[in-house]
């Protein structure tokens, strides 16, 4: 049976490449120019799952997003962390010296600008997308423009990287969560991570009393960061993940923060994937 899966972008996006690594079953890709259609796709029953990126290493969370799968009661069911390395690729046969426009993400041209600095000749572009703007190359034959991109996008267009990961920060990694229309079906001894929502009286120590209760139960605070709610000023939303070793922790803190909170949601509960080397 095949698996209908939602991504932001298009194939080659680096969100195509999260499920090429995560899933080993037959799927298939429903293609989102935003993370709104992406939402939609799922919810209207297009697709079974979704990929979002929710976190990377060096822009922090994608708050937005937590919004989204809040605000439309989704489930995080699993994350999968992508190393973002971006080439230069372009047309078979041409070399940087032939190359006078690069077209790209403005993310992807901030993230390179070390190395697009060393040809001043070259005239950045901004684009939508980057795996988009690869696959133009690739139909319309456009010499003398190159793209910035995955790997994967480079294969599956049938262009030629030029310069490999000449992002300015090597370590580079997004975090991506895998998200349902229903909760986790993850057996509870593989569940090592929660990502949950809490709102708190305003008052002193609110905050505190609470990280206090997810130490003593041996909650590890992965992150967390406060969001206005929009129709209460001066009142915010907290999202925050934790990791724990065992699911019984995680239970008794549930418990003691259902009555805490104002308001308490779980977001998901899986499995952790954080590579051991940046544990």
């Amino acid at each position: 049976m095949t698996t209908k899966i939602a991504i932001q972008g298009i194939k080659g996006s680096f969100h195509h490449q999260v499920v090429k690594e995560y899933y080993d079953t037959n799927v298939s890709i429903d293609e989102c120019l935003s993370f709104d259609e992406l939402i939609d796709s799922l919810l209207s029953g297009k697709t079974d799952q979704a990929v979002m990126a929710i976190e990377n290493s060096i822009a922090g969370p994608i708050i937005p997003n937590y919004a989204l799968i809040d605000k439309n009661n989704l489930h995080i069911i699993g994350e999968h962390y992508l190393n973002i390395n971006q080439n230069l690729m372009c047309l078979h046969g041409q070399t940087i010296a032939d190359i006078k426009e690069v077209h790209s993400h403005p993310m992807a041209l901030l993230q390179c600008m070390d190395f697009l600095k060393m040809y001043p000749n070259i005239k950045l572009v901004e684009d939508k997308d980057t795996a988009e703007t690869a696959r133009r190359i690739q139909q319309n034959q456009l010499k003398g423009i190159a793209a910035i991109g995955s790997t994967n996008a480079a294969e599956l267009y049938e262009l030629e990287i030029i310069a490999p990961q000449i992002q300015a920060i090597k370590n580079n990694m997004t975090r991506f969560v895998i998200i349902n229309r229903e909760n986790s079906f993850v057996p509870e001894s593989d569940i090592n991570r929660a990502s949950i929502k809490f709102e708190l009286d305003h008052k002193r120590g609110s905050l505190a009393a609470v990280l206090n209760v997810m130490s003593d139960c041996k909650l590890n605070l992965t992150k967390i960061q406060s969001l206005p709610k929009i129709e209460t000023p001066w009142k915010y939303s907290f999202f925050v993940d934790v990791t724990f070793d065992k699911y019984e922790d995680f239970s008794k803190a549930k418990s003691v923060l259902q009555i805490m909170a104002e308001y308490f949601k779980v977001l998901g509960e899986y499995k952790n994937t954080k590579p051991l080397s940046i544990q």
